[in-house]
Protein backbone atom coordinates (compact mmCIF):
# COMPACT_ATOMS: atom_id res chain seq x y z
CA UNK A 1 0.00 0.00 0.00
CA UNK A 2 1.16 3.50 -0.74
CA UNK A 3 1.26 6.40 1.72
CA UNK A 4 -1.63 7.98 -0.22
CA UNK A 5 -3.76 4.88 0.23
CA UNK A 6 -3.00 4.82 3.96
CA UNK A 7 -3.85 8.52 4.28
CA UNK A 8 -7.19 7.94 2.53
CA UNK A 9 -8.06 5.38 5.22
CA UNK A 10 -7.79 8.03 7.98
CA UNK A 11 -10.88 10.03 8.95
CA UNK A 12 -10.32 13.75 9.60
CA UNK A 13 -12.62 15.25 12.24
CA UNK A 14 -12.67 19.06 12.49
CA UNK A 15 -12.96 20.78 15.88
CA UNK A 16 -12.32 17.63 17.96
CA UNK A 17 -11.79 17.38 20.87
CA UNK A 18 -11.99 21.19 20.97
CA UNK A 19 -12.62 23.92 18.41
CA UNK A 20 -9.63 24.62 16.20
CA UNK A 21 -8.14 21.11 16.40
CA UNK A 22 -8.21 18.92 13.31
CA UNK A 23 -8.26 15.35 14.62
CA UNK A 24 -6.75 12.52 12.59
CA UNK A 25 -8.87 9.49 13.52
CA UNK A 26 -6.87 6.30 12.96
CA UNK A 27 -9.76 4.05 14.00
CA UNK A 28 -10.85 4.07 10.35
CA UNK A 29 -7.35 2.89 9.41
CA UNK A 30 -7.60 0.15 12.06
CA UNK A 31 -10.88 -1.17 10.62
CA UNK A 32 -9.30 -1.50 7.16
CA UNK A 33 -7.42 -4.81 7.50
CA UNK A 34 -5.02 -4.08 4.62
CA UNK A 35 -4.16 -0.59 5.92
CA UNK A 36 -3.74 -1.81 9.50
CA UNK A 37 -1.51 -4.70 8.40
CA UNK A 38 0.58 -2.33 6.27
CA UNK A 39 1.14 0.03 9.21
CA UNK A 40 2.09 -2.84 11.52
CA UNK A 41 4.41 -4.30 8.87
CA UNK A 42 6.17 -0.95 8.38
CA UNK A 43 6.63 -0.37 12.11
CA UNK A 44 7.91 -3.88 12.75
CA UNK A 45 10.33 -3.60 9.81
CA UNK A 46 11.88 -0.54 11.49
CA UNK A 47 12.31 -2.24 14.89
CA UNK A 48 12.80 -5.94 14.10
CA UNK A 49 16.57 -5.77 14.65
CA UNK A 50 16.65 -3.29 17.57
CA UNK A 51 16.29 -5.85 20.36
CA UNK A 52 12.98 -4.47 21.63
CA UNK A 53 11.94 -6.24 24.84
CA UNK A 54 8.98 -4.00 25.84
CA UNK A 55 6.50 -1.90 23.89
CA UNK A 56 4.92 0.89 25.94
CA UNK A 57 1.59 1.83 24.35
CA UNK A 58 0.09 5.19 25.26
CA UNK A 59 -3.63 5.31 26.15
CA UNK A 60 -5.71 4.59 24.32
CA UNK A 61 -5.08 4.18 20.61
CA UNK A 62 -1.44 3.34 21.36
CA UNK A 63 -2.74 0.17 23.02
CA UNK A 64 -4.30 -1.09 19.80
CA UNK A 65 -1.17 -1.11 17.65
CA UNK A 66 1.27 -1.29 20.55
CA UNK A 67 0.06 -4.70 21.70
CA UNK A 68 0.14 -6.06 18.13
CA UNK A 69 3.66 -4.66 17.61
CA UNK A 70 4.82 -6.23 20.89
CA UNK A 71 3.43 -9.60 19.81
CA UNK A 72 5.11 -9.43 16.40
CA UNK A 73 8.47 -8.38 17.92
CA UNK A 74 8.30 -11.04 20.65
CA UNK A 75 8.26 -8.30 23.32
CA UNK A 76 6.13 -7.61 26.37
CA UNK A 77 3.46 -4.91 26.36
CA UNK A 78 3.29 -2.11 28.95
CA UNK A 79 0.21 0.15 29.12
CA UNK A 80 0.77 3.85 29.81
CA UNK A 81 -2.55 5.02 31.25
CA UNK A 82 -4.49 7.97 32.56
CA UNK A 83 -4.55 8.33 36.37
CA UNK A 84 -6.38 5.78 38.47
CA UNK A 85 -6.63 3.09 35.77
CA UNK A 86 -3.69 0.89 36.84
CA UNK A 87 -4.37 -1.52 39.73
CA UNK A 88 -0.89 -1.58 41.33
CA UNK A 89 1.66 1.02 42.46
CA UNK A 90 2.32 3.44 39.61
CA UNK A 91 4.68 6.27 38.69
CA UNK A 92 3.02 9.49 37.52
CA UNK A 93 4.00 12.30 35.12
CA UNK A 94 1.98 15.43 34.26
CA UNK A 95 2.37 17.39 31.03
CA UNK A 96 0.89 20.14 28.84
CA UNK A 97 -1.18 19.29 25.77
CA UNK A 98 -2.19 21.68 23.02
CA UNK A 99 -5.58 22.04 24.70
CA UNK A 100 -4.89 21.51 28.42
CA UNK A 101 -2.98 19.56 31.06
CA UNK A 102 -2.98 15.81 31.54
CA UNK A 103 -1.25 13.07 33.54
CA UNK A 104 -0.01 9.59 32.65
CA UNK A 105 0.92 6.62 34.82
CA UNK A 106 2.95 3.44 34.39
CA UNK A 107 3.24 0.50 36.80
CA UNK A 108 6.26 0.88 39.09
CA UNK A 109 7.50 -2.59 38.06
CA UNK A 110 6.79 -2.31 34.32
CA UNK A 111 10.32 -1.99 32.97
CA UNK A 112 13.78 -3.26 33.99
CA UNK A 113 17.23 -1.77 33.33
CA UNK A 114 17.94 -4.60 30.84
CA UNK A 115 14.94 -3.65 28.69
CA UNK A 116 14.98 -1.97 25.28
CA UNK A 117 11.73 -0.02 25.09
CA UNK A 118 9.68 1.09 22.12
CA UNK A 119 7.15 3.77 23.05
CA UNK A 120 4.25 3.75 20.58
CA UNK A 121 1.30 6.07 20.00
CA UNK A 122 -0.96 6.90 17.08
CA UNK A 123 -0.31 10.65 16.69
CA UNK A 124 2.58 13.03 17.30
CA UNK A 125 1.29 16.60 17.63
CA UNK A 126 2.90 18.86 20.27
CA UNK A 127 4.87 15.95 21.72
CA UNK A 128 3.80 16.57 25.31
CA UNK A 129 2.33 13.10 25.78
CA UNK A 130 5.42 11.47 24.28
CA UNK A 131 7.80 13.54 26.41
CA UNK A 132 5.91 12.60 29.57
CA UNK A 133 6.07 8.94 28.56
CA UNK A 134 9.80 9.19 27.82
CA UNK A 135 10.33 10.63 31.32
CA UNK A 136 8.30 7.78 32.84
CA UNK A 137 10.20 5.11 30.89
CA UNK A 138 13.63 6.66 31.56
CA UNK A 139 12.90 6.48 35.29
CA UNK A 140 13.67 2.74 34.93
CA UNK A 141 17.06 3.37 33.20
CA UNK A 142 16.46 0.96 30.31
CA UNK A 143 19.27 0.14 27.86
CA UNK A 144 17.58 2.14 25.08
CA UNK A 145 14.34 3.97 24.28
CA UNK A 146 12.75 4.32 20.85
CA UNK A 147 9.67 6.36 19.95
CA UNK A 148 7.22 5.58 17.15
CA UNK A 149 4.01 7.09 15.78
CA UNK A 150 1.64 6.19 13.00
CA UNK A 151 1.23 9.90 12.12
CA UNK A 152 3.51 12.88 12.70
CA UNK A 153 1.56 16.13 12.29
CA UNK A 154 4.46 18.19 11.04
CA UNK A 155 3.08 21.72 11.30
CA UNK A 156 2.13 21.64 15.00
CA UNK A 157 4.73 23.38 17.21
CA UNK A 158 6.47 20.91 19.54
CA UNK A 159 6.41 21.40 23.31
CA UNK A 160 10.15 20.72 23.48
CA UNK A 161 12.66 18.65 21.54
CA UNK A 162 12.90 14.95 22.26
CA UNK A 163 16.08 13.73 23.99
CA UNK A 164 18.89 13.10 21.50
CA UNK A 165 19.30 9.51 22.67
CA UNK A 166 15.70 8.64 21.70
CA UNK A 167 15.32 7.63 18.05
CA UNK A 168 11.96 8.84 16.65
CA UNK A 169 10.07 7.45 13.66
CA UNK A 170 6.65 7.93 12.08
CA UNK A 171 4.96 6.00 9.30
CA UNK A 172 3.13 9.04 7.85
CA UNK A 173 3.86 12.75 7.97
CA UNK A 174 0.79 14.96 7.57
CA UNK A 175 -0.10 18.62 7.86
CA UNK A 176 -2.99 19.86 10.00
CA UNK A 177 -3.74 22.53 7.40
Amino acid sequence: MTDSELIKSIRIVPDFPVKGIQFFDVTTLFKDSKAYKEVLDRICDIYKDKGITKVAGIESRGFISGAAIADRLGAGFVPVRKPGKLPATALRESYQKEYGTDTLEIHADAICPDDVVLIHDDILATGGTALATIRLVKHFNPKAVFLNFIIDITDVPRTAPFPEDVEVSAILRLSER
